[in-house]
């Protein structure tokens, strides 16, 4: 193999406190995840609104949207929807889907809105990716302030213990004709997983790391941000939260 054949490497395990900014905003990220449950996410949607009886037209934010395919849904139950993510790539692509009730915008979660919503939602495991704790409380602060004064918000997140009790350290997933040689662990009160592959003659490695918090974790920011903790769900059926075996974490507050 000559040395312009040699595969270089790309890695990207840079300043964890801007890793997702990386990630996110690369094409693989959006390849290795193409096959998640979006109907099971569009009924969790469905379950939500119901039980939040928002009213016509209410003001929601997804906050992280991605690339706005929970945003574009919200907006077509009727909603005024603002998706917002850090990541420029993503929201250029969500953009292309902007009505007059539908906008995309890039945004810092740590910083609050000027504007007033009726939700706020933060989906699928979209929050404690900061390396200092002190953003996962700023981010709640800054959710509370950009609620109306009847708005609720909802984190959706993993439920840590089931989690680490089934994680599985090393899987190789292939996906559009790409390995994804991937590996699990625990280390330091946060979750790793470990991302590498190759493609086009290039090996990339990416480490996505998210803080294990916890339904006490996140119950003692929520005191210190002033929030007031409603309801707790396990799973996207709204089912009973159960510690050990709950797929989910759902915090609904205000």
């Amino acid at each position: 193999m000559s040395e312009e054949q040699k595969p270089t490497t790309v890695n990207q395990d840079q300043p964890t406190e801007t890793w997702f900014s990386s990630w996110f905003d690369t094409p693989y990220y959006h390849i290795l995840y193409k096959d998640r449950n979006y109907r099971e996410a569009q009924v969790f949607m469905d379950n939500l609104t119901h039980y939040l009886n928002l009213p016509e037209k209410a003001k929601v934010l997804d906050l992280a949207c991605g690339k706005g395919r929970h945003s574009i849904y919200l907006n077509q139950l009727g909603f005024n929807v603002l998706g917002a993510d850090l990541s420029e790539n993503s929201i250029e692509q969500a953009s292309i889907n902007t009505n007059d009730s539908l906008h995309f915008e890039v945004h810092d979660m740590r910083e609050p809105f000027e504007e007033k919503y009726d939700a706020i939602f933060n989906l699928f495991t979209s929050f404690g990716y900061f390396e200092n704790d002190e953003d996962n409380l700023t981010t709640l602060k800054a959710i509370k302030e950009s609620l109306s004064e009847y708005g609720f918000a909802v984190i959706d997140f993993m439920n840590v213990t089931q989690v680490i009790n089934t994680l599985v350290p090393e899987e190789t997933k292939t996906v559009d004709g790409i390995d994804f040689h991937l590996k699990r662990y625990l280390k330091e009160g946060h979750i790793y997983k470990e991302i590498d592959f190759e493609d086009q003659g290039r090996k990339f490695h990416y480490t996505e790391k998210v803080r294990a918090l916890t339904l006490t974790d996140f119950e003692e920011l929520m005191e210190e941000a002033g929030i007031f903790l409603l309801d707790i769900f396990g799973d996207y059926k709204l089912k009973k939260f159960h510690k050990i075996e709950s797929e989910r974490l759902i915090m609904i507050f205000k």
